[in-house]
């Protein structure tokens, strides 16, 4: 078999195929982020904030707030998701359009597969094909920074509190300077 032929044989094996997600597995995830996530009272502690005293105790510091408030700057991420995504109601109803494409390539598929002109389509051709006819609305609606406005933020919002707030093996660190002073 030539290099085309097996490139062409991968291709078609994959595009039929859908990605299945594993329902334990997802629960099992949601379960442990669950058992993860900290208090909100202590991760939003302003008394816990110090500038840290040198560059390496501010990648230490960030390491371990990452590690131990990973599940909270998840909720923040989703939470800007969430905040993006309902002030912009062209990106709502550009996300509304795709999501009833596919609830209706779910629905159509139920009953038999869409055929077109003799020729029948896979799931996945099919949601490709969604996505495809959905992508200039989402180019309309400024998906793209959305995306990038989210991703910024988190970074910025994540950097600042993972490098300033002081880890919980550091404990109150008292010979420190307070960021913010008691006026």
């Amino acid at each position: 078999m030539t290099d085309t032929e097996s490139t062409a044989n991968d291709f078609g094996n994959i595009s039929g195929k859908m990605i299945k997600v594993d329902p334990p597995a997802v629960r099992d995830w949601v379960n442990k982020r669950r058992q993860t996530i900290q208090p909100w009272s202590e991760f939003i502690n302003t008394t816990k904030f110090r500038k840290p005293t040198s560059a390496a105790n501010l990648s230490k510091r960030a390491v371990k707030n990452i590690q131990h408030y990973q599940t909270n700057y998840i909720f923040v991420f989703t939470g800007l998701i969430v905040y993006c995504i309902i002030t912009s109601p062209l990106l709502l109803i550009a996300i509304g359009v795709f999501l009833g494409a596919c609830y209706i390539i779910h629905v159509k598929n139920e009953q038999q597969n869409i055929k077109v002109f003799g020729h029948e389509f896979s799931h996945a051709q099919q949601y490709a094909i969604a996505a495809a006819f959905s992508f200039p609305l989402f180019f309309i609606a400024g998906a793209g920074a959305a995306v990038f406005w989210v991703l910024g933020v988190s970074l910025v919002l994540i950097a600042i509190h993972a490098s300033l707030h002081i880890s919980p093996e550091e404990g109150t660190a008292e010979d420190e300077q307070p960021f913010m002073e008691t006026v």
